[in-house]
């Protein structure tokens, strides 16, 4: 018999619903750049990350070349390796587990875990929504690349839409307190700034080192003083 999902599970599968669903917008962009249907679903099972998958075919659309295209998906793919570290200490995963966690670790999966405190629920969100994205993402990828022309332009859709307010979902219980809000504005307007300098996906990578920078600000001065307090006990 089916058991009632946990909480953590239900998040990762809402959150993969809205993201699966953005596939439709790649699929279609990816046939208009010039990939068959074939080469958009397999790009979207074995890269498996938005971002670099959309700065690929931009590239291509350009009129890039191969090279170029797999140069800004890899730049943009720096992140998911950041990911990948913090999840592996989160999880410890062991044997197969391994493999599966490093093709599903993506922004999705790893906001889904990191918002859960039981490490039994970090795993049943991370897996929610790594499985769900990858299996919703390929499907709604090959459903944009076949029936493209039909459904005209994605854009109109508003997709990317239900993609942003999912990451909402995941952020909002987190805020509380007057740091984590401050964290989360100097991270939001330091991404709005980014993004019409620089290229699709890096602005999250700067949003980051800001928090990673402030995190590093505030640890700094508990350290000097517990050093302190070791030295005057000696």
């Amino acid at each position: 018999m089916f058991r009632t999902p946990t909480p953590a599970e239900k998040i990762g599968l809402s959150v993969a619903v809205a993201t699966g669903l953005y596939g439709i917008s790649f699929g279609a962009l990816a046939v208009a750049a010039g990939l068959s249907p074939w080469q958009a679903i397999a790009l979207s099972l074995l890269m498996f990350t938005g971002g670099s998958q959309f700065a690929f075919i931009g590239v291509i659309a350009g009129g890039g070349s191969g090279a170029g295209a797999f140069g800004a998906a890899t730049l943009l793919g720096v992140r998911n390796a950041v990911y990948g570290m913090q999840i592996n200490r989160m999880l410890q995963p062991r044997g197969w587990r391994r493999l599966g966690a490093a093709q599903l670790t993506i922004d999705e999966s790893t906001a889904t875990a990191s918002g859960q405190l039981d490490p039994a629920e970090q795993r049943r969100g991370f897996w929610a929504a790594g499985f769900g994205v990858f299996v919703l993402w390929g499907l709604f990828t090959a459903l944009g690349a076949l029936l493209g022309d039909a459904l005209g332009d994605p854009k109109r859709w508003g997709l990317d839409g239900a993609a942003v307010a999912a990451f909402l979902g995941l952020l909002w219980p987190r805020l509380r307190g007057r740091e984590p809000v401050a964290i989360a504005v100097a991270c939001a307007l330091v991404t709005l700034l980014a993004v019409p300098l620089t290229p699709p996906g890096l602005p999250i990578l700067v949003a980051a080192a800001v928090a990673a920078a402030w995190g590093a600000r505030d640890h700094a001065p508990a350290v000097a003083v517990d050093a302190t307090d070791d030295g005057a006990a000696r």
